[in-house]
């Protein structure tokens, strides 16, 4: 079985006006960050303004969870800059419960929030991310939900169970069925993870619970969908991000317009990870714009550290 496939239904061609690449973390409100990625006296109020300064897109894993309130969703979209993007992951209750079917009640409370941030001009793709056992057995339930999905709405799937990614009539029929649809396949790679043994508890947790699933390219629209999981130490994943620095590169020269998330195992490390991606692109597409300082960057040190100088 190949391990890697890049296989494009439809691009977009060159464009006229500048070429959108949005790179962010899974997470905004990280108590780690403050000091580092935050200010140091930042509340978590602030988190989110400080955080949209720096990148144009957040994962909103929580929502998989529990959805939050309409009023909650207007507040995260007024406190971000400009043309930022929320992606929400859709609720388990939707996807890992009903597992697709009968899920009309919980979908419609998620579009609702959904159209809450279209109405700020914040909304991004969201994620629906299959369980690890949704085999192909489950095609029907896939193609009758996402037949139903509103067009609006812009939407990524991502598939764990490996009937997916036979390289042959079942990943075809799933690559396909997303086509029809306009939606993206979300591109899972946590093979840096997995490259060697564990040296943080942090990535000892995430190799018993990320999936290991072939690496794909696949572009099935105008907006590949990146998740890489990375290492604590940035380092040690400095060989695929090269890979991934070279696939976007070629997305961009296309005309794409790509969304890429950076995990780490431990969140403290996802904005860096993030600008070392984007450092490593640069060297490739100098015209790509770096991730600038960091609001803990730019904050003026303590006077008392000032006064050893």
């Amino acid at each position: 079985m190949p391990e890697d496939r890049d296989d494009t239904r439809r691009s977009s061609g060159p464009k006229t006006d500048a070429t959108r690449l949005r790179v962010g973390c899974p997470v905004w409100a990280c108590e780690h960050w403050r000091g580092r990625f935050y200010t140091r006296k930042a509340k978590r109020a602030e988190f989110l303004p400080q955080y949209s300064r720096a990148f144009g897109i957040v994962e909103g894993n929580s929502t998989f969870y529990a959805l939050p309130s309409a009023e909650s969703v207007r507040r995260w979209a007024e406190s971000t800059a400009s043309g930022f993007r929320f992606s929400l992951k859709l609720p388990r209750a939707i996807t890992h419960d009903r597992r697709l079917v009968n899920a009309n009640v919980e979908s419609r409370a998620f579009l609702s929030l959904l159209q809450v941030l279209a109405e700020e001009d914040r909304l991004g793709p969201s994620f629906l991310q299959l369980p690890p056992n949704f085999s192909a057995d489950e095609y029907a339930a896939l193609r009758d939900y996402l037949r139903k999905w509103p067009r609006e709405f812009p939407l990524a799937v991502e598939p764990r169970h490996r009937d997916w990614f036979d390289d042959a009539d079942r990943e075809n029929a799933f690559d396909s069925l997303l086509a029809h649809h306009q939606m993206e396949r979300v591109l899972l790679d946590s093979r840096a993870l997995y490259a060697n043994p564990p040296t943080t508890d942090h990535e000892r947790v995430s190799q018993t619970r990320k999936p290991r699933v072939p690496r794909r390219t696949t572009v099935i629209g105008t907006q590949p969908f990146v998740r890489f999981i990375g290492r604590d130490d940035i380092d040690q994943a400095q060989p695929w991000i090269d890979e991934w620095a070279e696939v976007v590169a070629g997305w961009l020269d296309r005309g794409l317009d790509p969304f890429v998330f950076c995990h780490a195992p431990d969140d403290q490390f996802a904005p860096a990870f993030c600008r070392r991606f984007v450092e490593t692109l640069r060297r490739l597409r100098p015209g790509v714009e770096p991730i600038g300082p960091f609001p803990g960057e730019e904050e003026e040190a303590p006077a008392e550290q000032l006064s050893l100088f």
